[in-house]
This record gives C-alpha cells, sequence and structure tokens, in this order.
C-alpha cells in the first residue's frame, strides 16, 4: 500500500506531492494528469518487476521469463518535464506498508520508505535509497558520476564505523538486485525487506475491460487474475464460482446492477472445453455476446474485486464508461467497500459528476482534482478538502454541480 507519493520530473508533474488512502479518486478536464499519474504509477510497477529504464519506458518482448511488457506512453522521449532544466532527473519517492504475509492479525505489515531517480535519456541511475523500516541503503552521500556501468550505495549495516559502499548495475534500480541476495554482501534479512518493498510496487493490476475480449471465450480454463483488458474474464467467473462464499457475494452485486435480470452466473464450455460467462434469468441463460457493453464491463470491475489473487493495488480509469448513471452509486459503493477490506488499495479516475455525488465528506481528502497551470503547461493535484472555501461551499452546493460548472477550477 502507497500512503505518500511525491513526482517530480515527470511528464506534466514538476513536483507534485500526495497523502493516499485506501480508496482513492482522481478528477480533472481532460489532459490534466490524471492519466500521467498512473503513468508514474505503471514506472514504479516497472522497478518493482527489475526491468531496467529503457524497459520501462520503452516497452520489452515476451521472454522465457516475463510477458510483453507496454512502455510508458510517450516512451523514454517523453517522460521528462518539457520545461524542466536539461539534464533534470526524474525522480519518485514513496512512502507506504508492505503486505504482511504471516498470519499476524493486521494485513499491512512493516512501514517502508523508497527513492529513486533516473535520467529517462540515459537510461541509468542517478539516486536511490531504501528503509524498511530502518534505513538500508541509500546513495546521497555518493556522486556517482562516473560514466561507467556501476552504481555504488552507502550500505547501513547497524554497526559502527564507516558504512560500506556497495556497486550494483545502474541500468536498473538497486531494490531489485538486491532482492536477488548477494552472497553474503548484505544480510539476508535485508534482501527480503527488498523483496517486500518491491512486490508492493510490482503488485499493481490496471483493469481496463474491453468488451471485445469480455464476451471471448477465454483460453485458459480457470485463472485466479484475469488480464487488464479482461483477458480470460470467463476463466476468473468459472474460479470465482468455485467458491461458493466468493460467488454469493459477487452475485449480489450483480443483482444490485439488474435486480430483475440476474438469478445467476456461470460459465458455458466451448468446443474445446473453453469458457464463456453466461447469465441467467429464470430458465434463459444469456452468453456474453448478447449482454450489452455496461454489464460486461461492471461485471469484469467487479470480478476484479473477488479474484483469488488480488493485487495490492487496483487501478481503474474513467470507472463511469457504459455504465448508466443510475448504477453509478452502485459502483461507489463497490470500490467503497472492497478498498475498506483492508487488502487492495483503489485508485480510480472518473469524469462523472454523478460518481462525485456519492462521495462522503471523509472521502474529500482522498479524492484529488487534477489542473494544468495554462502559461507552464504544468499539471497540478489538490485533495478537495485543501481547495480554498471547498467545505463552506459544499455544504451549500452540491459537489457534482460545483464539478459540472467549473468552480473548482474556478477556486485554483
Amino acid at each position: 500500500m502507497i500512503e505518500q507519493i511525491t513526482i517530480k520530473n515527470f511528464k506534466s508533474f514538476k513536483d507534485v506531492s500526495l497523502k493516499l488512502g485506501p480508496m482513492n479518486f482522481f478528477i480533472g478536464a481532460n489532459a490534466s494528469g490524471k492519466s500521467n499519474f498512473f503513468d508514474a504509477l505503471r514506472v514504479l510497477q516497472g522497478i518493482g518487476y527489475g526491468f531496467t529504464f529503457h524497459e520501462i519506458l520503452d516497452g520489452k518482448p515476451k521472454s522465457a521469463t516475463s510477458e510483453v511488457w507496454d512502455g510508458i506512453r510517450g516512451g523514454s522521449t517523453g517522460i521528462t518535464f518539457a520545461l524542466g532544466e536539461a539534464g533534470l532527473a526524474t525522480s519518485l519517492d514513496v512512502a507506504g506498508r508492505c503486505r504482511n504475509l504471516a498470519d499476524q492479525g493486521s494485513f499491512w505489515g512493516e512501514d517502508f520508505r523508497f527513492g529513486i531517480a533516473f535520467s529517462a535519456e540515459e537510461g541509468r541511475l542517478r539516486r536511490e535509497c531504501l528503509a524498511a523500516p530502518d534505513a538500508i541503503y541509500d546513495s546521497s552521500s555518493l556522486s556517482n558520476t562516473d560514466p561507467g556501468p556501476v552504481f555504488e550505495v552507502s550500505y547501513r549495516t547497524g554497526t559502527r564505523g564507516q558504512p560500506p559502499h556497495l556497486k550494483f548495475e545502474k541500468s536498473r534500480s538497486v531494490l531489485t538486485q538486491m532482492a536477488r541476495g548477494g552472497n553474503g554482501r548484505w544480510t539476508e534479512a535485508d534482501s527480503e525487506a527488498a523483496e517486500r518493498v518491491a512486490r508492493v510496487l510490482a503488485d499493481m493490476q490496471r483493469v481496463n475491460p474491453a468488451p471485445t475480449l469480455l464476451r471471448s471465450y477465454s483460453q485458459a480454463h480457470e485463472i485466479s487474475r484475469m488480464g487488464e483488458q479482461g483477458e480470460n474474464f470467463a476463466a476468473l467467473i468459472r474460479k470465482i464460482c468455485r467458491e461458493s462464499s466468493a460467488k454469493t457475494a459477487y452475485l449480489g452485486w450483480l443483482q444490485e446492477l439488474r435486480p430483475h435480470d440476474v438469478d445467476d452466473i456461470d460459465t458455458r464450455k466451448g468446443a474445446i472445453g473453453e469458457p464463456m460467462v453466461i447469465m441467467k434469468e429464470r430458465d434463459r441463460e444469456w452468453p456474453a455476446p448478447v449482454l450489452s457493453d455496461g454489464t460486461l464491463r461492471f461485471a469484469a470491475i467487479a470480478a476484479a474485486f473477488f479474484q483469488p489473487d488480488m493485487p495490492g493495488i487496483l487501478t481503474i480509469e474513467e470507472i463511469e464508461n457504459g455504465i448508466h448513471a443510475s448504477r453509478l452509486r452502485l459502483l461507489v459503493e463497490l470500490l467503497r467497500s472492497r478498498a475498506a477490506a483492508g487488502e487492495t488499495q483503489v485508485m480510480a479516475t472518473t469524469h462523472s459528476p454523478v460518481v462525485l455525488a456519492w462521495l462522503k465528506p471523509e472521502e474529500y481528502a482522498n479524492t484529488f482534482y487534477c489542473h494544468r497551470d495554462e502559461e507552464t503547461g504544468e499539471s497540478r493535484i489538490t485533495p478537495l478538502s485543501e481547495i480554498p472555501r471547498f467545505n463552506e461551499i459544499v455544504a451549500k452546493q452540491s459537489i457534482s454541480d460545483l464539478f459540472a460548472e467549473g468552480w473548482l477550477e474556478e477556486a485554483l
């Protein structure tokens, strides 16, 4: 779980710092910075996977050990803030909590702090530090100006005296290099701590269901996590249906969406046993190809919250797409309830005033208004609770009206 993030010199962000909660909404006009924020999260995900900076930014083809990785929009040439100083590095600093893999009550375990700066053009590290929870390594006291392939960090051993310098490959993060073990150069405990933090960064799932894929037969028979665009949706539904409590809870959300049309959900086999989603109404079966885009999209987003392999962070862009305005309350309640369960942190964007109308006042601190400076093109992100006079005005007029009428933009 990421509780705080600072982004500098990345795309339209010159310097942005946010405190995040279990459920976070990002609102604002087109090209205001919402997708750029999600791109920054995707950079962190690539770092957690251990990819090189060029692979993260420009893409990576499928190999024997990894799937295809699509590069960041714009690639390495479009990453640096346009008006930044020449040669200025992009930096990402995050603080949060690692998943608690042991059965110790709380789902989230120890705190961590991780910071990294890199040159997109050169594809090399400039700065990196890690604490989990105590300081493990830090490069800030070292110059690292040598053009060679080596990057040095000061390793905090916990003993007195000058901390030793450790050498790493500079084309990728130290974090995952340390997580792989160091043949005695650092402790096993520090290697495990680095692995836990890398897992937090890597364990993100982007959900952007494509109705065409949701209507298709799945290539897999059963899966524990579907693809970002809904690949193998039916295989996930088959898996959910095998666990009675998960199916009952999931089906309850679908019945809220279509209270008179859904008695059950299941899958049917194709010619070679491949599954396709069907919904049942009384004695009739409705296969996925005849279901509406909105029904399928809601079904896929809801299914993402019942995956046996739940991600630590789940991102959804434009959650209202294809869903009738009268059912958006249900969608907000779904995100709220699943985020409150504490297993998955939710990040979502929306253009819908109706979505905002269903937020609770205590959720305004984690609802962020994104806007661009007209002169510099710099994106800024402001929690609704920190907009001048917001609390006073929203007590008199609905937040959906304030958003639709452009008051938020005028207030800033």
